[in-house]
């Protein structure tokens, strides 16, 4: 069960950074997902070498999609999305 609710969530959360990167159009439903599910890692990473303490709903919510959104803009500079759509 508690892989299931990873997938929903990291769906909805590389869904929200792909939009927010204008990259919705290039992205599919399992794109989406693993976005979601590795940014959210690397936004975690990331706030926990800044000192910042991902507690709270929102807060958590926006560590995860600013991940994402950071791996899709990584992953566009390396070249596997392409130009901004």
């Amino acid at each position: 069960m508690d892989w299931l609710i990873t997938l929903i969530i990291g769906g909805v959360v590389g869904w929200l950074a792909s939009l927010l990167m204008k990259s919705d159009a290039q992205m599919g439903l399992i794109a989406n997902v693993l976005v979601g599910i590795v940014g959210s890692l690397l936004g975690y990473w990331l706030a926990g070498l800044l000192g910042v303490a991902a507690t709270g709903g929102f807060v958590r919510w926006v560590v995860a999609v600013a991940g994402a959104a950071l791996l899709i803009f990584i992953l566009r500079a390396v070249g596997v999305f392409g130009k901004r759509a």
